[in-house]
């Protein structure tokens, strides 16, 4: 198992407070160490701040993105590896328009907006998220700009995982992220028995969320940056030993998409709910197509579909991640995803991404590569989806409560 990233959430002000971020980077360096001292491989680090728009009041785009530079170098300078500037909000719809500019004017930096807000969707905000979408996939000519976008619905202030961090409040904060579906394909691959590997898998979670809990808050204690817990979801690297379709198809499941992938899904999130531990962000599962070699090929091979990833968000997952799209997909199409994808994590009160990557030049079907060490090879799966019709397109708002339970 590894630390996806230790990410260190703070109020950068603007203009910029070098001595936050100074602050901020001496502490990341601090908690690495101390987390590879217990036995764990650090992939990175990373700073998230508030949302853009309530840093950059104006909503001048060049002042805008002279901010996202200033915070990127300064950050470099510190060896953070990845800043996150908060989302886009439906408060300030100008906000969504310059995502474009400030994906294309850095490198390090991610993005994310909000597709409503207090459980209400906002359809200008879902079809400014498509607009993004669209908008970024041809700011390079493998679409690989997306990877530093995601629209989100119900997703709350400290999630450590990119691109859906953000901060709330003065005082800085830190939380841990996991890459930690290895544990369930070593714990399911040799087992014939659910119920004691679901218990063993319990058990393997809590002994690590223990071990980092204890150095966290070790560290909490020494910088006085409040601890916010750990984000343990079974993220995959893209090679078998550590894919989340493998523990799939450990469980029992015959290929991921084929049906049994839905239980093997709510079995999995229902066994690390049980888990005791600190908890922030997701603690779910994350299915993020092209960074899992197994979820990759069977998107190649057809049997894992776009409406099956959705589907598994229903009972556990993150949302769509890393989904390949056709280069020719409109944002009409898009929207029609996204409202679906915040329908759900209204009605269902839970967190959802969606970071979806048209590729240009490309159709449903042809193969893809990327030059990534944290992609597999795929091809592009189609969408099933048209632009919405009236009354629905015609809407402003879409008001969803969660069901109650009775």
């Amino acid at each position: 198992m590894n630390i996806r990233t230790i990410t260190c959430f703070i109020n950068p002000g603007w203009p910029l407070d070098v001595g936050a971020i100074q602050k901020a980077g001496g502490f990341l360096r601090t908690a690495r160490e101390a987390v590879t001292a217990a036995g764990y491989n650090v992939q990175s680090v990373r700073l998230a701040t508030l949302p853009f728009p309530d840093l950059v009041v104006s909503g001048d785009a060049d002042e805008t993105i002279r901010f996202a530079r200033e915070i990127e170098t300064a950050a470099a300078e510190q060896g953070i590896d990845y800043i996150a500037l908060g989302p886009a909000v439906p408060g300030k719809p100008r906000s969504y328009s310059l995502i474009p500019e400030l994906i294309g004017a850095t490198r390090n930096v991610f993005f994310s907006a909000k597709l409503g807000e207090t459980r209400q969707i906002s359809l200008p905000a879902v079809r400014a998220c498509a607009e993004i979408i669209t908008r970024s996939a041809g700011l390079s000519p493998d679409g690989f700009a997306n990877l530093r976008f995601t629209a989100m619905a119900n997703v709350p202030p400290g999630t450590p995982f990119f691109p859906a961090a953000y901060h709330t409040g003065r005082h800085p904060a830190f939380a841990l992220a996991t890459e930690s579906a290895d544990l369930a394909v070593t714990i399911f691959e040799n087992s014939t028995n659910l119920e004691e590997a679901r218990k063993d898998l319990i058990a393997e979670i809590e002994k690590h969320a223990h071990q980092l809990e204890a150095v966290c808050r070790d560290l909490s204690a020494q910088s006085r940056i409040r601890f916010g817990g750990i984000d343990f979801t079974l993220a995959p690297f893209p090679e078998e030993k550590r894919s989340l379709g493998a523990a799939f198809e450990r469980l029992g499941v015959p290929m991921v998409g084929f049906s049994g992938s839905l239980s093997a899904a709510a079995i999995l999130t229902d066994t690390l709910d049980q888990a005791s531990f600190q908890r922030t962000g997701f603690c779910g599962l994350m299915l993020p197509v092209l960074e899992d070699s197994i979820l990759a090929e069977r998107a190649a091979q057809g049997s894992l579909t776009v409406n099956d990833l959705l589907l598994y968000s229903a009972v556990c997952g993150t949302g769509l991640d890393t989904v390949p799209l056709p280069g020719d997909t409109s944002s009409d199409q898009i929207a029609a995803l996204l409202l679906d994808l915040a329908s759900l994590a209204y009605r269902l009160d839970k967190p959802l991404t969606a970071r979806l990557m048209p590729i240009p030049g490309k159709a449903a079907g042809d193969p893809i590569s990327f030059d990534f060490a944290f992609f597999a090879n795929s091809r592009v799966m189609p969408l099933a989806a048209a632009a919405l019709k009236s009354p629905m397109a015609n809407a402003d708002t879409i008001q969803l409560r969660p069901r109650p339970i009775r």
